[in-house]
């Protein structure tokens, strides 16, 4: 699964520069989470770095994007692989 932002984000810009994948970005009105991108920090942390800085909760997994742990760590191989 992929995550959201809601739009209870306060642009804040704590979780942006967390995202090891570089998913996050600023969105026309908040911050916003490419799916294509995001893992959940699969392969690099056993918790979503942005869920844990966020100061008003607002990342939730996306219900659009589900995904299995093996699918979000098949997705942080190829995000990673160097061939």
């Amino acid at each position: 699964m992929a995550l959201m932002i809601t739009d209870e984000c306060i642009n804040c810009d704590v979780c942006e520069p967390e995202c090891p994948n570089g998913a996050i970005s600023q969105g026309d009105e908040i911050y916003i989470i490419d799916p294509k991108l995001c893992t959940e920090c699969v392969g690099h942390f056993d918790e979503p770095q942005c869920i844990e800085v966020c100061p008003v909760d607002c990342i939730l997994v996306d219900p659009n994007y589900t995904e299995t742990h093996e699918q979000l760590q098949a997705k942080y191989d190829q995000l990673t692989s160097t061939a």
